[in-house]
């Protein structure tokens, strides 16, 4: 892009108009071509960047959860009272969701009822 300005010598004031505005015109013209040119390229730099950012944050989540988890899980032994206590309090929990779920589904809808699956988890 060009500093230069156009240098009329005339005396007709619409013609030192027309020309500035040409001016304008061809500046405007060649400051969207340089911002195309720099946009064009900066843009797969910028898709390049946030990637590798939004993989690395996905990585840094996960391996930051799993990670503590499985060490967490793997250090418990799997045969003792602690271990039951959690399995039968999950599986009165996942009881006491369906009783709430049956009796939503039963005042919203009295003519349907949830089936019964047969997956009675109680030991």
């Amino acid at each position: 892009m060009s500093n230069e300005a156009v240098i009329t010598v005339s005396n007709d004031p619409l013609r030192s108009v027309a020309d500035a505005l040409d001016a304008a015109v061809q500046g405007a013209k060649g400051g969207v071509e340089d911002l195309r040119v720099t946009a064009s390229g900066s843009l797969p730099a910028l898709s390049s960047f946030l990637s590798g950012l939004t993989y690395k944050t996905c990585y840094a989540i996960s391996y930051g959860m799993v990670f503590p988890t499985v060490l967490v899980a793997r250090a418990i032994p799997k045969e003792n009272a602690a271990v039951h206590g959690l399995i039968d309090g999950a599986r009165a929990a996942i009881d006491m969701v369906n009783e709430m779920r049956a009796k939503s589904l039963s005042a919203e809808h009295p003519d349907t009822s949830l089936p019964d699956t047969g997956n009675d988890t109680t030991p």
